[in-house]
């Protein structure tokens, strides 16, 4: 035990420096080019990715961006849009940090842009989900679980509990969503205090992990992911790719269309 303790973090150093460091710093340095001075002249407009909220169909979407400023550059933000069959707009679901050490809930439930860009980050569509009744119930139970989410009062962007924290619980409570979230969603291996094993987001796999810091996943939507201090890296056999830590996924995309 004496030996494998400066072992363990002298892989550390080594991974920080040869791997993460300069990766977080390409990456940032993108993340700050894009950004004006003010948070408000950050794009929050639609991505053009969500259907015309005036179809009769009901419709979930998951989407994943870069987080805000220096966030990105080591991973991204995921939410939720839903509209029922009888709704003409979305409401988006997610989990904000914002506030929360002031009492405020975590979770917000409202109206908004359901594709927006996130502080001027683009996001990637992960799932999409469209049809009538059975839909409709889906949405049910996704604010059922969000109304139970155990840390509504709680954030820490590493390595969790967070918005990814939410996402996976959510993808854990509607398996139906087949979910699987990006390698650089840091926190999405958060499982709920005193769990560690449980199945992943998808609902087709088991994971292992301990409070966010340490862990492995192994599923048919997910492949095999290791996480080692709240950072994943994996491969999708599923959708041939490879997943790293801060970069995401190397490879075919993962975007799916449920059917329902």
């Amino acid at each position: 035990m004496r030996f494998f303790k400066p072992f363990w973090r002298l892989s550390l150093v080594v991974f920080l420096l040869i791997y993460l460091i300069p990766v977080g710093i390409v990456v940032g340095a993108r993340q700050l080019a894009q950004s004006p001075d003010s948070w408000w002249d950050m794009r929050r407009d639609s991505s053009q990715q969500a259907p015309d909220p005036s179809t009769r169909d009901a419709i979930v979407q998951v989407y994943a961006a870069r987080a805000a400023r220096w966030r990105g550059s080591f991973g991204v933000h995921t939410w939720i849009a839903t509209k029922r069959s009888d709704e003409n707009y979305y409401t988006r679901i997610e989990v904000i940090g914002y506030g929360t050490s002031y009492g405020r809930n975590a979770v917000r439930i409202r109206g908004g842009v359901p594709d927006g860009y996130w502080f001027n980050n683009k996001p990637d569509l992960l799932r999409e989900v469209r049809g009538g009744a059975s839909v409709d119930a889906m949405i049910d139970s996704i604010y059922a679980a969000a109304d139970n989410y155990p840390y509504s009062h709680t954030y820490k962007v590493w390595p969790g509990p967070n918005s990814n924290t939410f996402m996976a619980y959510l993808g854990r409570a509607v398996p139906e969503l087949k979910l699987e979230l990006p390698s650089n969603a840091i926190g999405k291996d958060y499982l709920p205090t005193p769990s560690v094993l449980a199945a992943t987001p998808s609902g087709q796999g088991v994971q292992l992990n301990f409070s966010g810091y340490g862990g492995l996943l192994l599923g048919w939507e997910a492949g095999v992911e290791l996480n080692i201090l709240g950072l994943t890296a994996g491969i999708d056999f599923n959708r041939p790719a490879i997943k790293l830590p801060a970069v995401g996924r190397l490879g075919f995309s993962d975007f799916k269309q449920i059917p329902m």
